[in-house]
């Protein structure tokens, strides 16, 4: 971790602690990885693609501190585009080798929506757990389809803070008063947030594809260098519209399509997070992300099919239109087969 970072997360967690209580504070309430021999091998064998992820979890939080500590919009277009130019310069290049406390570098933030920061966490953990299973070399292709199941189910018993594993609609993230704000202000950190997000998804159609390790490490290579040619020349080389997962990773998904289902709905959730707390006619932050929590926990709206789901990827232009098709080295073979239970 560079110093920069070690000394903005010790003086956060100072101030952290030494506020004075806020009314309807939530309880911390955080639960550790599923148990296996698997975790933390894709960092250990994937380090140039592992370690990115500690800094998009800064990327992403500073981004929601930035937008909810300045009010001043002008301000807070530079401070943006500050941190725009140290992530894509600095801390991207040179990621820390360990994960990042969010809370260190959003306090603010993290006081207003405990529970919301507590979901996107949780999420993460999912994804660096199927990241990990799929690089255990020692697991065949029946026990790593099996685990990640397994895991998917841990995730879900966090009933308060497990996202759906069903597909939304998309009027969550695009259908509300104040969306589209944060895209529309600023549209090169919008497009930054998205090219993670492809990146996130992606990563798994290599490691499903390739036929031997030699194979996926050289698709996660290629994964990656389609990542950084998202930031060339930005915003006009970044995602148009946010990747989804069952047009990016559609391998992935077949095969998962409840773990599929929750990084989407994960997706919209930061894009709708962005939008409040960048809205300036949102005035009750929380409350209103509370609403959202709300509105992506409600088995009873908003839940749309398998085909709408797959219809709407198509409808927002493909994944072309999303940053691209996933460039693995082995794209066009077909997947291993399932082994029998």
């Amino acid at each position: 971790m560079t110093s920069a970072i070690r000394n903005l997360a010790l003086v956060a967690l100072l101030r952290l602690f030494a506020a004075p209580p806020t009314t309807a504070q939530d309880r911390r309430n955080e639960q550790f990885y599923y148990p296996g021999s698997f975790n933390w091998v894709f960092l250990k064998d994937y380090p140039e693609a592992g370690r990115l992820f500690n800094a998009f979890d800064y990327g992403h939080a500073v981004l929601y501190e930035r937008l909810y500590t300045i009010s001043d919009s002008g301000k807070a277009a530079a401070a943006l585009e500050r941190e725009y130019q140290f992530l894509t310069t600095d801390l991207l290049v040179k990621p820390p080798r360990f994960a990042v406390a969010e809370e260190v570098i959003e306090p603010s933030y993290a006081k207003l929506a405990w529970r919301a920061k507590l979901m996107f966490d949780w999420a993460h953990v999912l994804h660096r757990q199927i990241y990990d299973i799929y690089a255990d070399e020692r697991l065949s292709v029946a026990a790593k389809d099996s685990l990640i199941e397994r895991v998917t189910d841990y995730y879900l018993s966090r009933r308060d803070i497990a996202y759906l594993a069903v597909p939304m609609s998309m009027s969550l993230m695009e259908g509300q008063y104040y969306s589209l704000a944060f895209r529309d202000w600023y549209p090169k950190f919008n497009g930054l947030i998205w090219a993670y997000h492809w990146l996130q998804v992606g990563l798994y159609e290599p490691l499903i594809l390739g036929r031997n390790e030699a194979e996926r490490k050289a698709g996660v290579k290629a994964t990656l260098a389609r990542f950084w040619e998202m930031l060339r020349d930005p915003p006009g080389s970044m995602p148009r519209v946010m990747p989804m997962t069952i047009t990016v990773a559609p391998t992935f998904t077949e095969r998962h399509p409840r773990a599929a289902a929750i990084f989407d709905n994960l997706h919209m959730m930061h894009d709708v997070i962005s939008d409040i707390l960048a809205a300036e006619q949102v005035t009750d932050k929380r409350k209103v992300i509370y609403a959202a929590i709300a509105a992506f926990q409600d088995s009873t709206k908003d839940v749309i099919t398998a085909d709408a789901w797959r219809e709407m990827g198509e409808m927002m232009g493909g994944a072309e239109a999303m940053g691209g098709a996933v460039p693995t080295v082995v794209l066009g073979r077909r997947a291993p087969a399932r082994s029998s239970q």
